[in-house]
């Protein structure tokens, strides 16, 4: 990369939550380089906006579940040979990899490869600290640096052998629309007897979780107004989602109102008296919001076989982040709406169940806190690589 030259980065981001982090962070090395980086790899609409032109669609590699990712084991390999080889022909400064590891680690460790040179780093910890640990130490071989958006990832990685690592923290920290919702969460006051009760239902954004929480949910809402309760309830998701969810909830006992824009659900999030949520970044995102929650999962055939090697306490990024259980976390056979109702009516009232868990919101906040965005701790990490990696003799 020559002075004169235009930074040029190599991106893989399958999930929506990836694109977003990708061009947060592309925007900042802008800045930082005073230039737009030439972008290449695969990305969404995000990106996009940046000027990248996909490899391919990342909805391909945009997998939930042991299940889905055997089905398309041929077409993956086939994606990943591709898309190393092609990284390797146009030779970018860098190659930023950005969470779904299952690709983006495998891609990784071909352009090594064929690219010693290239530097590689990773954007979101794999969960190592969840299970398969060894991943860590296998890691360090073809990852230069990962940067971390959980407080507690860097020491796991420490611990395994893993990368280098900094924590740059989580982009919803500093997000202006998380602080309003917050706000208007602190003042919230709990649901009243008789006052239609708020609820905010996230069953997924992928199709095979909608598949599997879309029903055990509806059935939940339904209990709730059968034990006396009057539900008022939006469903936030992504505008390609939007027809499924018209279609599977139409006979709800209260019909959801649907939203699909970033303004609507954080205004949602701001008004609700409680959540029920697919486990997942959501349950952060409710977290760092002050919408008390109860989190699910349902897993597919194949996870399910996979328990024994958990080597984690929880699946809830909350409770993780405390370090103790400040979200109740519901998983397979326990997604019961006769558990889940009664639940969440602990949360809308003013119970000890709600002030706890607005307490432990409070201490997980503390503990993300970073004092800049997570993009701009992120851009001055790789630029540091990109400065040492040019001045190396």
């Amino acid at each position: 990369m020559s002075a004169a030259a235009p930074l040029r980065i190599a991106v893989i981001a399958g999930e929506e939550s990836g694109d977003l982090l990708g061009a947060d962070l592309v925007r900042t090395l802008a800045d930082a380089f005073g230039h737009a980086p030439q972008l290449v790899g695969v990305g969404g609409q995000h990106l996009a906006g940046l000027g990248l032109r996909s490899l391919f669609d990342p909805e391909e590699i945009a997998l939930m579940g042991f299940t889905a990712v055997v089905a398309r084991l041929p077409q993956l390999a086939r994606r990943i040979a591709t898309t190393a080889r092609a990284l390797a022909e146009i030779r970018p400064d860098v190659l930023i990899t950005i969470d779904s590891p299952d690709f983006s680690l495998r891609v990784a460790k071909s352009l090594r490869k064929r690219a010693p040179d290239i530097p590689i780093v990773h954007y979101v910890c794999p969960s190592v600290w969840a299970w398969r640990p060894g991943r860590a130490a296998r890691m360090a071989a073809f990852v230069d640096h990962v940067l971390c958006v959980l407080p507690f990832e860097v020491d796991v990685l420490r611990r395994l052998g893993g990368p280098p690592a900094t924590y740059v923290g989580h982009r919803l920290v500093h997000d202006p629309a998380i602080k309003a919702a917050a706000a208007h969460q602190r003042a919230k006051k709990p649901a009243m007897a008789g006052e239609a009760v708020k609820l905010l239902v996230l069953p997924g954004s992928r199709r095979s979780e909608l598949r599997r929480l879309t029903e055990p949910f509806g059935k939940t809402v339904a209990l709730m107004q059968q034990r006396g309760l009057k539900l008022d309830v939006t469903i936030p998701t992504l505008p390609h989602l939007q027809e499924t969810l018209a279609t599977t909830t139409r006979d709800w006992a209260s019909v959801p109102n649907i939203v699909t824009t970033t303004q609507c659900k954080y205004d949602a999030f701001g008004q609700a008296h409680a959540a029920l949520a697919a486990s997942g970044t959501v349950s952060l995102e409710l977290a760092l919001a002050g919408v008390p929650l109860v989190s699910c999962y349902k897993a597919d055939l194949l996870f399910k076989f996979a328990y024994s090697f958990l080597t984690t306490w929880s699946g809830s990024l909350p409770n993780l982040v405390a370090d103790y259980p400040v979200v109740p976390e519901y998983y397979d056979a326990f997604v019961s709406p006769d558990l889940l109702a009664r639940q969440l009516e602990r949360l809308v009232a003013d119970t000890p169940q709600r002030t706890a868990q607005r307490a432990g919101f409070a201490e997980i906040a503390r503990a993300m806190a970073t004092e800049r965005p997570a993009g701009e701790l992120a851009a001055e990490t790789v630029k540091t690589l990109l400065n040492q990696r040019k001045t190396a003799p």
